[in-house]
């Protein structure tokens, strides 16, 4: 499994990234807990990452049974940020499941309705 999502503290405004961190640390645990590998790819939208390439290594790093894109993602203010992501998945993991979490926590049930029986 890859999880895609953004990295709670690169990512600008007046918050507190701490509870989106440790809720993302939450949700990875299930899968080791579960025992499913999974890898997570978090990027900054501050600026720090080219977000494109960030993903794209991500993906072609190995092969994935499901690519989880978070939700912080599909409602980033930038409308083709989900668009570019779902691309890449679909260009470079073509054979991956593509999952949708509403949040941190239901990341495994997420990516565990498209696991291979």
């Amino acid at each position: 499994m890859l999880v895609i999502g953004l990295d709670p503290y690169r990512v600008p405004g007046p918050w507190d990234p701490e509870p989106v961190a440790r809720a993302i640390a939450q949700g990875m645990q299930r899968f080791a807990d579960a025992q499913v590998s999974a890898t997570s790819c978090l990027f900054g939208l501050d600026g720090s990452d080219d977000i494109d390439e960030v993903v794209v290594e991500a993906l072609d790093s190995r092969s994935w049974a499901v690519v989880v894109i978070g939700g912080g993602v599909r409602t980033a203010e930038d409308p083709l940020l989900f668009e570019r992501i779902v691309n890449h998945v679909h260009r470079h993991a073509p054979e991956a499941a593509i999952a949708f979490n509403s949040s941190p926590a239901d990341t495994f049930e997420a990516a565990a309705r498209w696991l291979p029986c």
